[in-house]
């Protein structure tokens, strides 16, 4: 993705402010769940948001709520498959999600392979989703960002959502900012859902036996 524009920073609604013992470190088995999208209205529905729309959720099954800021980011926790999680949608906008994520995973001493990013694929065919425990950016400017934050390194895990690239001549940056037709939205539900199990087989099984198509009983 890398077409994609940068955007104008901007207000994108009441968070609170995380209370003190919302900052307090967590212990060892603490897992950042992040979902990669941009803030505000205009984009909540987009193809490009589809990192946000898994960790939303995720937060609505856990019965938390994503309504602290910290961090440049709208966090919740909660506990998913006995572990503790934290929830996190980077508000930097998504060409600057690094600054967001480095930061909480520094803040928060989660270590690289326990931050799982969520995010959108052009490269796969819309509403497959794939595991991965490292990898490259694959030309994503919010996973080049998180790179970078991470002082380069690749050793954390993604949870890609492919969204298809664009028909015919349609700009990279026209299709990923648009909504989604009916049927795509009705399998992207179900690839949302696929998404959460894997990250369930992830939690209670381990990263390898969930990257190998193992997935964890309810």
């Amino acid at each position: 993705m890398g077409h994609i524009f940068r955007f104008r920073r901007k207000s994108t609604g009441l968070l609170r402010a995380a209370s003190k013992d919302f900052q307090e470190a967590e212990g060892d088995d603490l897992w950042l769940i992040v979902g990669l999208g941009n803030p505000g209205k205009q984009y909540a529905d987009t193809r490009h948001n589809v990192g946000f729309m898994l960790v939303d959720e995720l937060a609505r099954q856990l019965g938390t709520q994503l309504d602290k800021l910290q961090h440049n980011a709208a966090v919740g926790r909660g506990r998913f498959c006995g572990k503790r999680v934290l929830l996190a949608k980077p508000m930097t906008f998504m060409n600057n999600s690094g600054e967001s994520v480095g930061k909480m995973a520094r803040y928060f001493k989660v270590p690289l392979e326990r931050v799982l990013v969520v995010y959108d694929d052009l490269d796969l065919a819309s509403a497959t989703v794939r595991l991965r425990a490292k990898g490259g950016h694959g030309g994503h400017n919010g996973m080049r960002s998180i790179t970078q934050h991470f002082s380069g390194s690749k050793d954390f895990p993604r949870l890609r959502i492919g969204i298809g690239r664009p028909p015919g001549s349609m700009q990279v940056v026209t299709y990923v900012l648009q909504g989604f037709g009916r049927k795509e939205r009705e399998e992207m539900d179900i690839a949302i859902q696929e998404g959460i199990e894997i990250i369930r087989a992830v939690l209670t099984l381990g990263m390898e036996k969930a990257v190998s198509g193992n997935r964890a009983p309810r």
